[in-house]
């Protein structure tokens, strides 16, 4: 199966709600909304990452910052990898003839009813 990924910045910093008290519980609640949300949108959470990224530092110099990334995925739109079509019986000779096809009607219609009288056919047609 084929996925396609997501990678966001980890929050920085908590969210305040009521009932939330603590910096360690506002930032679990940030983290906790994040995963939510891209949970609604079918992403699953694979893991988070600290990973180095080099910055300008002033006019010449560079230097290495580690910044936290959550990473998703979900599987890709339109992946037919996994598609296993179901493989139908080879009807041959009378097996094959479609129930009504001996009589001229076609696939999927209802044989017309017999009526003895015309005028009422008529009727029920219209």
């Amino acid at each position: 199966m084929l996925y396609e990924y997501k990678v966001i910045p980890a929050p920085r910093k908590g969210r305040k709600a009521r009932g939330v008290k603590g910096a360690e519980a506002r930032f679990s609640l940030a983290v906790q909304q994040v995963m939510n949300d891209l949970g609604g949108d079918g992403w699953e959470f694979l893991r988070s990452e600290t990973l180095p990224s080099e910055e300008r530092q002033g006019l010449t110099s560079t230097q290495t910052v580690f910044r936290s990334v959550l990473v998703f995925r979900r599987p890709r739109a339109g992946d037919l990898s996994e598609f296993q079509p179901e493989l139908l019986e080879d009807l041959t000779g009378d097996e094959a003839e479609a129930p009504g096809a001996g009589n001229g009607a076609a696939i999927g219609t209802v044989p017309e009813k017999e009526w003895s009288d015309e005028a009422e056919a008529d009727r029920t047609r219209a």
